[in-house]
């Protein structure tokens, strides 16, 4: 199983960075007997590990070199290959980059690395055999991707940052086939999507079926100033840590 981590964005957001926003460091680890900075996309890349995932590919753009730097060849004893956005054309792109490694025969795992959420083993509740979406709720929907969804969990659609959205509830990963994320590629091929809600809807108008799993912990958006704030505030909460990492394999 792959897990897919979209690092090229600019992080407009939180500038001026001297690096990459992904490295932003927002609470700390044991490594070696010593407390040392833990990245925000360290939290992704564990909760995808977690998830199932034996194999990361990780989406840079030119300039985002310290990633590579960072992280190396793996990460939690999980190998780590890179793919190149040469430029920031969104996030539909950055993702299907990674299309030449995906076997379609394998479940893909895709989140944001500049976001911690809870569970940390949340990924695992999602199935393998369709494209499944885990869901938090969240008190300004408006600045997400909010989903509709049926009371079986089905995906009618996904409204992409909207002022008033008919939600509470946001993707905060997803998951799929690799012929399924073939298939939304071709599809986006023909559209040119900046945004993956807007693609998924016109699969699903297609007659593609989607599904979610509502998730009962919480999601803290660090691309911005102040969710960077709330994560560090959250993330200093005594055993916040061992519960990030206890369905650790």
């Amino acid at each position: 199983m792959w897990g897919i981590i979209p690092a090229a964005g600019k992080g407009s957001r939180i500038q001026p960075l001297a690096f990459s926003k992904e490295l932003l460091p927002v609470s700390a680890h044991l490594e070696d007997g010593k407390h040392r900075p833990r990245a925000v996309s360290d939290y992704l890349m564990e909760r995808l590990v977690i998830g199932g995932a034996r194999r990361l590919c990780c989406v840079i753009s030119p300039s985002k070199s310290d990633i590579l730097e960072y992280y190396g060849g793996s990460a939690y004893g999980t190998p780590i290959c890179y793919c190149v956005q040469p430029e920031p054309l969104g996030l539909c792109d950055a993702i299907f980059r990674a299309l030449p490694v995906i076997d379609e025969r394998e479940p893909v795992l895709i989140g944001l690395p500049d976001t911690v959420w809870f569970p940390a083993d949340g990924l695992r509740q999602l199935p393998d055999d369709r494209l499944s979406f885990l869901l938090f709720r969240v008190e300004r929907p408006q600045f997400f991707d909010a989903v509709i969804t049926d009371d079986e969990g089905r995906v009618a659609e996904i409204q992409v940052k909207q002022p008033a959205p008919g939600s509470n509830w946001i993707w905060g990963a997803f998951k799929m086939p690799g012929a399924i994320f073939r298939e939304l590629h071709d599809l986006w091929l023909q559209r040119g999507d900046e945004y993956m809600g807007t693609l998924v809807n016109a699969w699903l108008a297609r007659g593609g079926q989607a599904w979610s799993v509502r998730a009962t912990g919480s999601y803290l958006d660090v691309g911005a100033m102040e969710g960077y704030f709330e994560a560090m505030r959250t993330l200093s909460e005594p055993g916040i840590e061992a519960a990030a990492s206890g369905g650790r394999p």
